[in-house]
């Protein structure tokens, strides 16, 4: 367990994950739709301003946002802006939330920049596309040069970004963005990411399979739940039966994800990879999104990455999701992009949120302010 992660709140993460599970299976509930209730009932924050900061909700494209907007400086004509995208799993949390209202506040008013922070829909209400189409019919909205005009943004100093599942629908929506559309991010800054479903056995998975917070069962669970799967597939994913050498769908995508070229030997210790020989190709042909860079942008081509803006990618040592982190790091230096990849040797999946009372952790604050400070220097 990392040292920063307080033995009470070990417990009660696994005790909110077993009444959820309870529930469900006692035909009461979805589980996401009682855990995100616990999560979001007492704790969404009204749209309330003060001198220091405007914030307001409203639509883009048919997508809710919260803007923070930081009051204008004398003489200043432009400013920079962050497009945020929060993480749960595309199932749990909200923008409105404390957690998320108090990140991007401090964003905006820290760098004096505009702070788009989209309320996409969630799983179980929709499923995969549908989280993608959002954040991505949101972004591309207020890219329009009459909406950034209106919020006095200048158009070459956008950064796309999100942590967790937000980091997997920046990664996403920054592919696609940047091929179709006039105004393009200058940055991407991806927080602990989730980027593919084909191999969870990584160093990192094998390494933190039971790690609080995001032990492997759950994010593959989220998984599944995000592709509207079957419970049952649970198992063959664990042991990557979905990408055995017999699977022909998942041949051509091998080689990009190929964590023993991609990893540095302090992440691959003495694990070695699992893969299967002979697999369930039924799998991919039940959920051809296990395999659809719009949910797994780690598997895009290499003329892709090659468009990618400057990138920042912040992973942590006790998270299921490193590897994904640091291959795709490696990839985008591949491909020619600049890339940081600012790693924590002792902290954990979601940390950086949790700053204020009572999940006040220091590791939130120390990954916040590197994020900022990254931000602050490039964007």
């Amino acid at each position: 367990f990392p040292r920063c992660l307080s033995k009470a709140w070990k417990d009660l993460s696994c005790s909110w994950f077993d009444i959820c599970h309870l529930i469900h299976y006692l035909r009461l509930s979805h589980h996401l739709i009682i855990l995100n209730y616990l999560i979001c009932t007492f704790d969404k924050l009204k749209s309330v301003s003060s001198e220091d900061i405007n914030i307001t909700d409203a639509v883009f494209d048919g997508v809710e946002v919260r803007v923070f907007e930081p009051p204008a400086k004398r003489d200043e004509r432009l400013k920079r802006s962050v497009v945020y995208i929060h993480g749960g799993g595309w199932a749990l949390a909200s923008a409105r939330t404390s957690l998320y209202n108090n990140l991007c506040r401090i964003m905006a008013e820290s760098l004096n920049a505009v702070v788009v922070s989209v309320e996409y829909r969630l799983v179980p209400e929709v499923c995969f596309p549908e989280q993608f189409h959002d954040a991505l019919r949101a972004t591309k909205h207020f890219l329009q040069p009459d909406v950034l005009a209106e919020y006095s943004v200048d158009p070459s100093r956008i950064a796309i970004s999100g942590d967790s599942a937000g980091g997997n629908l920046a990664a996403a929506v920054c592919q696609q963005v940047i091929p179709n559309f006039k105004s393009k991010p200058k940055l991407q800054a991806l927080i602990y990411p989730v980027l593919q479903a084909f191999d969870f056995n990584t160093p990192s998975y094998q390494q933190n399979m039971n790690m609080p917070v995001l032990p492997r069962y759950v994010m593959i669970n989220y998984w599944i739940d995000y592709f509207n799967g079957n419970y049952d597939l649970a198992h063959s994913l664990v042991i990557n039966n979905h990408t055995a050498l017999d699977v022909g769908q998942a041949l051509s995508f091998r080689g990009r994800l190929n964590w023993t070229s991609l990893l540095p030997s302090s992440f691959k210790k003495n694990y070695k990879p699992v893969i299967q020989t002979t697999g369930k190709a039924e799998i991919i042909r039940e959920i051809p999104a296990l395999l659809d860079v719009r949910a797994v942008p780690l598997l895009a081509e290499n003329e892709t990455l090659q468009l990618q803006p400057k990138t920042y990618i912040l992973t942590c040592e006790n998270d299921v999701l490193r590897d994904d982190g640091a291959m795709y790091a490696k990839r985008l230096e591949h491909a020619g992009v600049e890339v940081t990849l600012d790693h924590f040797d002792d902290c954990f999946h979601g940390c950086m949120i949790f700053t204020i009372w009572p999940t006040d952790f220091s590791a939130g604050v120390q990954t916040r302010n590197s994020y900022i400070k990254w931000l602050d220097e490039n964007l």
